[in-house]
């Protein structure tokens, strides 16, 4: 057995380097969410077309997050991780040029890309260093500087787009990057390559991505009849893909692990239900502030920070305590302190009062930070070294999927409440009925994902 001892130096250089990128994405995601009414203005887009935005983002990342795991595991999670926060570089440089929708739905897809490839890599590096007595407090660290990212996302982001204009929202993240990918380039030794490299999947990787392509679009259309169609190929398609995956050597993802492995599956499967829940949280608050109670960007990302913030403070201690307790009981009572806080948020009107708002995003901010963390803790702790990268990609994908669904349940509310017109003061009523009702179905969510949460079983057995 290694030295932990001889091993902190690169424990801690990891760490930082994991620690950058965690704190950078989310800042950009979370800027470019209170940027979104100004977008709409400027770019002459309605309610439906300005939700694309973060959805093109989802739906890339969905697409790709899973195939970049397994790519990583042949050639190396650091190499992919650096690309990947390269691209993300290159990519949100021309999202902020954009001169038009489309430009910048295109340009958001290629962010989506770039960023699967750090959300394939990033919890599998850490799990990689850090030893299972260790890990589930790094990855509280991990998540808490995601949800700090997320936390002061809206406050750079409201002020830089009050002073700058919305295309600066693009831009806030950059300076760290780099230096993410100076401190992986010049510090960081090794590339965690899997034990067993293999060969790479092609079809298997083209049907995924084709099918999540598929379950996209036909959201998008619904209710359309032409919808069930595409999400009937959709289906059809991870069929196959899982059928093919079990017989192939070296699959895109060792499927099996659903079948054998009830605390991975179950812990998969709250992760998708809990972020399809809260995801949209932030944009729904975001239109909320500037349209309906007439707020400007920075205040209104002063508010929303406040979840994002109970997040942050609060991760580092679930991860902690998922390493003494078991991560179910820790992770089910989030999810319970969430749905109150969906339930808050479902009772939101025009009247309400700002202090009433801060109380539920803490509430969920509060329940989702005692899901987070002892839930990743569980997925990972829960497979053998060799599907770190394939479980970081499953994780990622049940995450993205699950953010997708959001942006889908909002969009497909919108559609049917307010219709494909601009937001403006005859269409307040209607946004306010949209807001409630998505937060009163994401509430009743939570449900199945209580069940999957208890359900999951012991990870540890004495």
């Amino acid at each position: 057995m290694q030295d932990n001892q001889s091993k902190s130096p690169l424990q801690r250089i990891t760490l930082v380097m994991v620690l950058l990128n965690a704190f950078t994405t989310p800042l950009m995601l979370s800027a470019v969410n209170v940027a979104l009414p100004a977008i709409a203005t400027d770019l002459s887009m309605n309610a439906v077309l300005i939700s694309w935005v973060p959805m093109a983002y989802l739906m890339a990342s969905a697409m790709f997050v899973l195939i970049f795991g397994r790519i990583a595991d042949m050639v190396g999670r650091k190499r992919i991780f650096l690309l990947g926060t390269a691209s993300v570089i290159v990519t949100s440089l021309i999202a902020a040029y954009a001169v038009n929708s489309t430009m910048l739905i295109s340009a958001r897809f290629l962010q989506g890309v770039s960023a699967a490839m750090l959300y394939a890599t990033q919890v599998a590096i850490v799990s990689s260093v850090f030893p299972p007595a260790k890990r589930g407090q790094a990855i509280g660290l991990t998540v808490s500087t995601i949800y700090l990212g997320l936390t002061i996302g809206p406050l750079i982001g409201g002020y830089v787009i009050d002073s700058f204009g919305w295309r600066a929202s693009f831009m806030v993240h950059i300076p760290l990057a780099v230096m993410v990918l100076c401190v992986g380039l010049f510090f960081v030794k090794g590339d965690w390559l899997a034990e067993e490299r293999g060969s790479f999947d092609l079809f298997g990787a083209l049907l995924y991505a084709l099918s999540i392509l598929m379950i996209c679009i036909g959201v998008s259309f619904l209710p359309a009849y032409s919808s069930f169609i595409f999400l009937g190929v959709a289906m059809l398609g991870f069929i196959f893909f899982f059928l093919f995956e079990r017989v192939h050597k070296h699959p895109i993802f060792d499927v099996s692990l659903f079948f054998t492995n009830r605390v991975f599956t179950f812990s998969c499967l709250a992760s998708l239900i809990m972020y399809t829940a809260t995801f949209a949280n932030v944009v729904q608050v975001s239109l909320y502030l500037q349209y309906l109670k007439e707020l400007s960007a920075t205040t209104a990302g002063m508010v929303m920070m406040c979840q994002p913030l109970t997040m942050a403070v609060f991760s580092p201690l679930a991860g902690r305590l998922s390493d003494r307790f078991e991560p179910k009981h820790l992770a089910t009572m989030g999810m319970a302190i969430s749905a109150c806080g969906l339930i808050l948020l479902s009772n939101l009107q025009i009247e309400s009062t700002l202090n009433y708002l801060i109380f539920a995003l803490v509430t969920t901010g509060l329940g989702f930070s005692l899901f987070s963390s002892p839930n990743v803790n569980a997925i990972m702790s829960s497979v053998e070294k060799r599907f770190y990268g394939s479980a970081n990609g499953v994780m990622a994908t049940m995450r993205i999927i699950g953010q997708m669904s959001s942006m889908v349940l909002v969009t497909l509310i919108f559609v049917i409440v307010i219709g494909t017109v601009e937001i403006e003061p005859s269409t307040y009523d209607s946004l306010e009925k949209a807001i409630r009702l998505t937060f009163t179905i994401a509430a009743m969510l939570c449900v199945p994902g209580l069940y999957f949460s208890i359900a999951r079983g012991k990870l540890r057995t004495s």
